[in-house]
């Protein structure tokens, strides 16, 4: 071994510079101890290929061995846990037994041994002991936890019965079995086997006594020692009660924990049946938002769609002319009608896709070009004598992730109220702008009536409208704020009567988004 920059290195085939064992592969030995993973290192040369393969054996002995005593197909979690610890204790005892017993037999020589009154019947209850202990492992094995607990814990008791019987109360006084079965049967089977296992067992004192005593009788005097059983009995039913109060505060937690669990489940389907009834509801708000919003410019279309028309009928009542003045003439007004026919459907067109009912699709788009092109749909929605300007730098990009056709929506709320504002005409102004790194800017400003300040503090409420009964529903901006709050922004007002409205509205550009678009409470906000 050598000492270089990096550390300590070994020279011998089979180890790398850090001391750990390769396989034949090539591939590293490492473990897991203190449930962390770490490389195994030798501390000389024969140490290193050796103590630490042999430390890498017995962590992956463990581990296998952990993993066998889980693997029991249990589906009570309670019995599940239990079982690891009850297994390796039916091990012990199954191996344990006739060891304890051939020790004791050496020990205290053998000719001794089998002079002692009871072998018989003590070897044969350890004998029971053991097929007890390996037959319920095996019930374990297969699932059985609890018939394996009950027959393991029925034997026992027989096997005490019959053991108490041909030794006497004495003799076993120091025995430990009895407070084994007691705990096992209060901890793994509950309050009721524990008083069970508590009867028989007083049962089992009462029946070593009786062996007592007749051993005693030919003697010609019996001592009764009265203090010491009652001391036992009492002991006993103290260690009882103990278990009993424990396994009922451990029952009662696990109940209110099951509880609260079932509370918490039915609580989490409750909230997204919930949020699924809000996200639909909101679905249907906006689609019909934009189905108003479709009606308000529809008769701006429809001044198009007569435009247009005019110029068919144009081209149409000039035919005889333009057939006089040959194909050439037929051609060009073909390619007029042609022309007035596409826009005709470009109009159409942007009509249905707006105020189609479709899922929210967030996007990545332009929010300067969105403006632009919504420019001719906002003049259609007011009057000849309002002027309308898009303030929109040429080479502008706003890139944000929005469903586009909310963000036309929101424009388009906004400017409905604006025209309602202004009912003799007036100017409505839409600026786009970067306000930041990482913001854009919409600004809409109108110079109608205004609002006074207690009008203001409420524009943003659900259903507060100023307007008359069946000309708003007090949503409009309901609809702007919800919209504009989910995707991460901000929206404010400034407005005083006689000075107009400005609406600034702010959104996260892409790239700088915090969170996508988020689930809020009912929005607090709402238009007249």
């Amino acid at each position: 071994m050598r000492r270089t920059k990096e550390g300590f290195s070994h020279a011998s085939e089979g180890l790398d510079e850090r001391g750990a064992s390769r396989r034949d592969d090539g591939a590293l030995f490492f473990g897991r101890m203190g449930g962390k993973e770490r490389w195994i290192r030798g501390t000389t040369h024969v140490a290193g290929r050796h103590g630490a393969r042999w430390e890498v054996v017995q962590v992956s002995f463990w581990g296998k061995g952990q993993q066998w005593l889980r693997s029991t197909p249990i589906t009570d979690p309670v019995d599940r846990r239990n079982a690891p610890f009850m297994q390796i204790l039916l091990i012990c005892m199954g191996c344990l037994m006739p060891i304890n017993k051939v020790i004791h037999l050496f020990s205290t020589r053998f000719r001794d041994s089998m002079t002692e009154p009871g072998l018989g019947m003590d070897m044969a209850t350890d004998v029971l002991m053991m097929v007890a202990a390996w037959s319920a492992l095996y019930m374990i094995r297969q699932g059985r936890f609890r018939e394996a607990v009950r027959m393991y814990i029925s034997l026992m008791l027989v096997a005490a019965v019959l053991a108490y019987a041909a030794i006497g109360l004495e003799r076993l006084s120091n025995d430990p079995f009895p407070m084994l079965l007691l705990g096992l049967g209060g901890l793994m089977l509950g309050r009721k086997a524990l008083w069970s296992v508590y009867g028989v067992l007083m049962l089992v004192f009462v029946v070593g006594t009786l062996s007592d005593v007749l051993q005693q009788l030919p003697k010609g005097s019996v001592e009764w020692q009265w203090g010491r059983k009652a001391s036992m009995s009492v002991s006993y039913l103290m260690v009882a009660i103990l278990l009993d109060r424990t396994i009922a505060a451990l029952r009662e937690s696990l109940s209110e924990s099951n509880q609260r669990g079932h509370e918490l489940e039915a609580a989490n389907r409750q909230l997204e049946h919930e949020m699924t009834e809000r996200e639909r509801a909101q679905g249907q708000l906006v689609h019909s938002q934009k189905m108003e919003a479709a009606g308000r410019i529809a008769s701006g279309v429809a001044h198009d769609f007569d435009n247009v028309l005019n110029v068919v009928l144009g081209y149409a009542m000039r035919r005889e002319r333009l057939a006089d003045q040959g194909t050439g003439a037929l051609i060009g007004a073909l390619e007029g009608v042609e022309l007035a026919a596409r826009r005709a459907l470009a109009v159409s067109r942007k009509l249905l896709n707006f105020s189609r009912q479709d899922n929210l699709m967030p996007e990545v788009f332009d929010a300067a070009q969105a403006v632009r092109e919504m420019q001719p749909m906002l003049r259609q929605l007011f009057d000849a004598d309002t002027r309308v300007r898009c303030e929109v730098e040429a080479e502008a990009s706003l890139p944000v992730y929005l469903d586009r056709g909310q963000f036309e929506l929101m424009l388009l709320n906004i400017a409905a109220n604006a025209r309602d504002a202004m009912p003799e005409g007036g100017h409505f102004t839409v600026t786009a702008r970067q306000a930041s790194a990482q913001e854009l800017e919409l600004v809409l400003a109108d110079d109608g009536c205004g609002m006074p300040e207690s009008v203001r503090r409420h524009v943003f409420e659900p259903f507060y409208t100023t307007k008359p009964t069946g000309r708003g529903t007090g949503l409009g901006l309901a609809v702007v704020r919800d919209v504009t709050v989910a995707a991460g922004g901000d929206l404010a007002v400034e407005s005083a009567p006689g000075e107009g409205t400005v609406f600034r509205l702010r959104l996260p550009l892409v790239g700088h988004r915090e969170s996508r678009p988020r689930n809020i409470e009912p929005p607090l906000a709402g238009v007249a």
